[in-house]
């Protein structure tokens, strides 16, 4: 995002709508003008400040970046589709719809790392790192996850060294696992959150026993791990393949 500062009148509407606070006003020494700026090395390229078309003098305008900047944008804009994937967004439908794309099997988890946050945002060196880690554990990678396509190296870990750098307002990181390696790799998320500059949450999902049970909640309890039992099954877009959800 830039902004034309022959056109700002510096009024501020748009810094509310930052989602990384990278629009900057600044005044004179003698307080007649006001420097306007966008730091872009931390802007995202999300769009939200000039799509809630709050500027009365349409100062702000978005240019078409070359990669590796372009991704940018297809990370941080929900709007924006993926050339290489044709998936809208961070991440794919799957994780929240597996009771009937059954792409997690009875005896394995899928688990999600979802980085960045508005105002935080993340560096892809900082996805990498965490790659590199569950790479090591021989966890499998979501093929049609956006940022697994921009691995270099998927048995390592390693990232293309051309998009290390880029910042993007989210990210996620999805694999799939036997359940005996739950607590191995919760294990290595410890240990490298420890390394990283931004925040990461996990989302933890299986497909349900016949009884209804939850397997991965029997190794969370197990292990004493703490975990909130959260469904996120979607409805109306087919049927539940399990025992005793027939729905009235």
């Amino acid at each position: 995002m830039r902004i034309d500062a022959a056109k700002c009148v510096g009024c501020g509407q748009c810094h509310q709508f930052c989602t990384m606070g990278a629009i900057y006003f600044t005044r004179s020494d003698k307080g007649s003008k006001v420097h306007c700026f966008v730091d872009e090395d931390e802007c995202v390229d999300c769009g939200i400040c000039f799509r809630s078309q709050v500027c009365p003098t349409d100062s702000l305008y978005q240019i078409n970046h070359d990669w590796p900047r372009s991704i940018r944008g297809t990370f941080s804009n929900p709007l924006s589709e993926h050339k290489e994937t044709r998936v809208p967004g961070r991440g794919t439908e799957e994780m929240k719809t597996n009771d009937i794309t059954n792409r997690y099997k009875r005896g394995y988890a899928g688990m999600a790392a979802e980085m960045g946050r508005p105002g935080t945002g993340a560096r892809l060196r900082d996805a990498e790192k965490v790659f590199k880690s569950l790479a090591k554990l021989g966890v499998e990678f979501e093929p049609n996850n956006p940022l697994t396509g921009l691995l270099a190296n998927k048995q390592t870990g390693e990232m293309n060294p051309e998009v290390v750098n880029e910042k993007v307002l989210s990210a996620i990181i999805e694999m799939v696992f036997p359940l005996e390696l739950v607590i191995p790799v919760l294990d290595v998320m410890e240990q490298v959150a420890e390394e990283i500059d931004t925040v990461f949450s996990i989302d933890l999902v299986a497909r349900v026993d016949e009884d209804l049970a939850v397997p991965t909640a029997k190794v969370m309890e197990k292990h004493e791990k703490w975990f909130s039992l959260n469904g996120k099954t979607n409805l109306g877009l087919g049927h539940l393949r399990v025992k005793g959800a027939g729905l009235s």
